[in-house]
């Protein structure tokens, strides 16, 4: 009789092409999740919403950060404020809705404590009769908030870390220099198409997906036709300042290489057909092209599931003029397709005990070691 040995207690030592991944649980355990909650997606600046949705004021969409819901508020004077979506009372949700208009101020459907659109305690019942209620201090709590890229980013934490250097200084650091994602007026771009995907799986093994293209090869045949390079297993994130070429052949960033659209105006001659990929710690992804940009933002809800907004944007007279956008959204719609099945074949292994210990990343994926270094370190080296 043949008896298959027991694995040994400890494993062997890796070869020097290959570094170890973070072990299976980070991406399985809901106590390791609440913790990257806490240290992450509560401490960091998130990507909330795109300004341009507010469009008028009275707008408000509410975001989930963390373990908290998000307000966002468009004002009066046509400013954005963020606020805890919770009623100073006796702790009612005040806004249940993902988005809404409302003339001029918000009210609690519990007890009718009443907000202005900058936060302000103005009515509640019989709040005549209690002067000594500060109207101010008795306001919606308010969120710190930026906006760069016509995007509202707000940080939960009562010391923000500097916006400069964990997010605008993510795009230097890919492109080698501020300039060059401003080249591209994202904030001016208009919104062509918006697709949610609700993935299945874990937000860092989207992350992960994004920042390799060893998977490229096998999974992105329209991707590869447009960018060749990728087809060797190089991300575009693998280099500073390095954007994937277009093929030869090839027109436009579209999902059978024809022609696009007209390049936007401040776009270089250098980074004229190419493809420029930037991740912005923990959620965001930035794709930039010569006449569009992509952006994701990912919305982590539990251990097993993260939404991905994803927007297309482009020049606002093309989006005027009605032009067919099919062929360009198409493109990266399959891959994001493409990307977040892999993502979802993926999660269910994670619990298994083949992948108690982790996996390993060959040599064009060993930046994603960073990132691992980076959660960890956001973790306090605490891993549940």
């Amino acid at each position: 009789m043949t008896t298959t040995p027991a694995p040994s207690a400890a494993p062997a030592p890796l070869p020097p092409s290959l570094i170890a991944t973070l072990p299976g649980r980070y991406y399985t355990d809901p106590g390791i999740f609440r913790q990257e909650q806490e240290a992450v997606f509560e401490s960091m600046w998130f990507c909330a919403v795109r300004s341009a949705d507010l469009d008028r004021p009275g707008a408000f969409r509410t975001v989930q950060v963390g373990r908290e819901n998000v307000l966002v508020t468009r004002s009066r004077g046509g400013g954005l404020h963020a606020f805890l979506n919770v009623c100073r009372h006796r702790g009612a949700r005040l806004c249940t809705e993902e988005a809404g208009q409302v003339r001029r101020n918000l009210q609690c459907p519990y007890h009718a404590w009443t907000y202005d659109l900058d936060g302000r305690l103005v009515a509640a019942p019989n709040l005549t009769r209690m002067p000594d209620v500060d109207r101010d201090g008795y306001g919606l709590v308010r969120v710190a908030l930026r906006e760069w890229l016509g995007y509202a980013w707000v940080c939960l934490a009562d010391e923000p870390p500097s916006f400069e250097e964990t997010v605008t200084g993510a795009a230097v650091e890919r492109l080698g220099n501020a300039a060059a994602i401003e080249h591209y007026g994202t904030e001016d771009l208009a919104l062509g198409r918006r697709i949610v995907y609700d993935v299945r799986a874990n937000w860092k093994l989207l992350v992960e997906n994004f920042m390799e293209c060893y998977h490229c090869a096998t999974i992105h045949p329209e991707l590869t036709d447009v960018l060749p390079e990728f087809a060797e297993g190089y991300a575009a994130q693998y280099y500073v300042g390095h954007g994937a070429e277009f093929g030869e052949e090839v027109r436009g960033f579209t999902v059978d290489g024809s022609e696009g659209f007209g390049r936007l105006p401040e776009v270089t001659e250098e980074q004229d057909r190419r493809y420029y990929a930037i991740t912005v710690k923990p959620t965001v992804f930035v794709n930039l092209v010569p006449d569009h940009v992509i952006l994701h933002r990912m919305f982590p809800l539990a251990e097993d599931r993260t939404v991905v907004e994803c927007d297309w944007l482009y020049a606002p007279e093309v989006v005027a003029s009605g032009a067919d956008l099919s062929k360009s959204v198409e493109l990266f719609h399959r891959v994001n397709t493409q990307d977040f099945e892999a993502c979802e074949r993926t999660q269910p292994s994670m619990a298994s005990r083949a992948y108690r210990r982790g996996g390993v990343l060959v040599p064009t994926e060993h930046h994603i070691g960073m990132f691992h270094e980076w959660l960890t370190g956001m973790l306090g080296g605490n891993d549940g």
